[in-house]
């Protein structure tokens, strides 16, 4: 009796959080289906429709912010895999001069708020001529956290791999492209992950970048939703609802290799 007990209560303990945190998203979808002017937890079916999910790619151009989103983070995924695996293997494979002293600068970055090199960024980019243009939007998501991550795990490669391949006529490109890329791929989905998170949910950089609404995103979309005087927060909830549904689609189809990249990133190197 005691046993069934304990269970119980353990089973309740991990329940209440679990409904806490769940609570919000269901809130967010059932009050996506109504139309109401003020918020409020009541809800009745016979309220419930799709005019809301209509409405938002009939009127708000909801799709364009849609493939913008989508292109900004396809691009942010595939340049900062790429871009943070190679650096990643060069700092922890190749010896060159002041490797360590380079590398650990490049992490001081990391430390950085990124509101406070947000002026200089958008005057470069200014100077550049790249403002209302997609490569504005991935290009600043490029960070050293993806190199560090994926240095930690590319140290884990063995190196007799490596030079084997060497002794096999493998040059650079081929070893990196054929043995290394293949080896990290846990990792890879881990920073797949987390650029696509961050990119998608972005605010900030894309409001300071583009004046144009044909190169708006989602997050930007979201804030057309709200009137000066009123607010429909069906409205708003389904363009919440739509914002969120991607990176959760995401998450929850590569799950398995994120928990096993930041497992093994954390225990090797």
């Amino acid at each position: 009796m005691r046993g069934k007990t304990s269970t119980y209560l353990v089973s309740l303990l991990f329940v209440v959080p679990v409904f806490f945190a769940i609570f919000p998203f269901v809130v967010m979808a059932l009050t996506s289906l109504t139309q109401r002017t003020t918020f409020n937890l009541r809800f009745s079916p016979r309220d419930f429709s799709l005019a809301n999910y209509i409405a938002i790619f009939r009127n708000f151009n909801f799709l364009g912010y849609f493939k913008n989103s989508l292109i900004v983070v396809i691009c942010a995924c595939v340049l900062n895999n790429l871009i943070a695996s190679m650096a990643g293997y060069s700092f922890a494979k190749k010896r060159f001069p002041f490797r360590k002293q380079l590398f650990w600068i490049y992490m001081l970055t990391i430390m950085i708020p990124g509101q406070a090199i947000t002026v200089p960024l958008y005057i470069i980019m200014t100077k550049l001529g790249l403002l209302n243009t997609y490569v504005v939007l991935f290009l600043p998501i490029i960070n050293a956290f993806g190199v560090f991550l994926t240095k930690q795990f590319i140290e884990a490669v063995p190196d007799d791999l490596l030079e084997a391949a060497r002794i096999d006529g493998c040059g650079e490109f081929l070893l990196y492209f054929r043995i290394v890329v293949p080896l990290i791929k846990p990792v890879l989905v881990s920073l797949t992950i987390f650029t696509f998170i961050t990119s998608w949910n972005d605010f900030i950089w894309p409001l300071i970048t583009t004046n144009e609404s044909a190169m708006y995103t989602l997050t930007l979309g979201l804030s057309l939703l709200q009137s000066n005087y009123t607010t429909n927060y069906g409205l708003v909830m389904a363009g919440t609802t739509i914002t969120f549904l991607p990176p959760f689609i995401v998450y929850l189809v590569l799950q398995r290799q994120f928990v096993e990249g930041i497992a093994l990133s954390g225990v090797k190197g």
